[in-house]
């Protein structure tokens, strides 16, 4: 396989590797953004500092614990998401409908978050206009994705630490007058944000994140290096920027600080901008090609040069955010949010507990090869996957709990316990379905 295809339909093999701090920029860039100064700002204006504290450890905790899980299998297995999924529960078919959803999401995030990129841009600059802004920042992302993991790393390790030194020096400029230490017991300026409330934002907005991780944790060696980067970025990425906004939130009595950091800082604000929205859509974009290629693969048997997706996948969101479209598509993206933390519940359970097709991948995994076989498709997780769906959307219509960690939880339970029975009713020790030896 090629490195043009970035091993999008194969096993990464032991030399293509990467060093853990590359990956770990990649990670911190992809929770280290605007958007979560935004989340942060919204806590500290309707919380106090240790409230927002304690709703950003468990609401991150819970979504690192899964991210974790599905990164240590990717990093063993050396598989993307939507090709792990293919023995890890789900099937051929199920790994094409994963691929599809992932795809979807992620290029319609790519052209959201892209809409905004242009709009700071032209907004600090003035040169211009928006949709040019669009067209140049979206083919500029979607050059750097092509160019493969290798370069969204280095990318990432110049724009990480421009975009930490920048946020915090427009911090100072913004906090010259005060101390961090009065903020900290100081009540919130806003009306009050409830804790459960709290926790359902920070998981929520990380909740795709979480289960993509194996997208690039693919690259790392082992599980040991899979927790350290979940762990770091928790803490530099989610706590630290989100302690930062709410600091910020509480020094000058609003939910808007972005632009008040923007509005102060000048060229670091430029900075900002930049380097947020590069380092995000990149992971965005990538995702999205990983599993529109694997989606095509498993229904028309095919292999997808990967480069050839991104272009198409990059020009369709470019074009999307020009125009002005994709944000009439934000309610249908974040329904899309709702149906993939199932499949992580499924994935976990069906890797770490069933381990149904664990023999057919330690068996290959040396030789650096696919396993020779795979289930065509996987009746009882996709109905589960139906059913947590549903439960998702239910607790998001009567506002109980997180709907996305909801939806993972009842998935894993119900796959559990549904594949038991199966297995019980066939008197048969694990419960396997219809194979194919058509693997790619």
């Amino acid at each position: 396989m090629s490195n043009d295809n970035d091993f999008s339909l194969s096993r990464i093999p032991e030399g293509a590797k990467q060093p853990l701090w590359q990956i770990l920029m990649i990670r911190i860039g992809s929770i280290c953004c605007v958007s979560q100064l935004v989340l942060g700002a919204t806590l500290g204006y309707g919380m106090t500092f240790w409230g927002a504290f304690w709703a950003t450890m468990l609401g991150s905790v819970l979504l690192q614990v899964v991210s974790w899980a599905l990164g240590t299998a990717s990093a063993r297995e050396g598989l993307s998401t939507s090709l792990l999924s293919r023995w890890a529960g789900l099937g051929k078919i199920g790994s094409a409908v994963l691929g599809g959803v992932v795809a979807i999401s992620m290029v319609g995030w790519f052209g959201v978050q892209n809409s905004v990129f242009a709009e700071g841009m032209y907004d600090i600059t003035g040169v211009l206009n928006i949709p040019l802004w669009a067209l140049i920042t979206g083919l500029g992302i979607t050059l750097l994705v092509v160019a493969g993991i290798k370069w969204i790393a280095r990318f990432a390790a110049v724009f990480v630490p421009l975009f930490i030194v920048a946020v915090v020096a427009s911090a100072a400029i913004v906090l010259q007058d005060h101390s961090i230490v009065e903020f900290l017991n100081s009540p919130h300026p806003g009306p009050a944000l409830s804790f459960g409330a709290a926790t359902t934002i920070v998981a929520g907005g990380f909740i795709a994140g979480a289960i993509c991780t194996p997208d690039y944790a693919r690259y790392l060696k082992n599980g040991t290096q899979v927790f350290w980067m979940t762990l770091i970025g928790t803490f530099v990425g989610e706590l630290g920027m989100n302690l930062l906004a709410v600091v910020l939130a509480h020094a000058t009595g609003t939910d808007n600080v972005t632009d008040i950091m923007m509005a102060t800082s000048g060229v670091l604000g430029v900075v900002i901008v930049v380097a947020s929205t590069v380092k995000l859509n990149d992971i965005n974009l990538y995702s999205s090609g990983l599993g529109m290629a694997t989606m095509i693969n498993a229904l028309f048997n095919v292999k997808v040069n990967r480069s050839l997706m991104t272009w198409t996948l990059g020009i369709v969101g470019t074009v999307l955010s020009m125009v002005g479209i994709i944000n009439y598509f934000t309610d249908f993206l974040t329904l899309l949010g709702v149906a993939v933390p199932p499949v992580a519940g499924i994935m976990v359970v069906d890797y770490y507990l069933l381990k149904r097709d664990r023999a057919q991948l330690e068996a290959t995994r040396e030789a650096g090869v696919l396993p020779r076989s795979v289930e065509r498709w996987n009746p009882v997780a996709i109905g589960v996957w139906v059913a947590a769906f549903v439960v998702g959307e239910a607790s998001s219509i009567f506002a109980i709990g997180i709907p996305g960690l909801n939806s993972l939880v009842f998935a894993g339970v119900a796959y559990w316990l549904a594949m038991k029975a199966c297995a019980a009713v066939k008197k048969v020790d694990v419960m396997k379905f219809a194979e194919t030896d058509q693997v790619l």
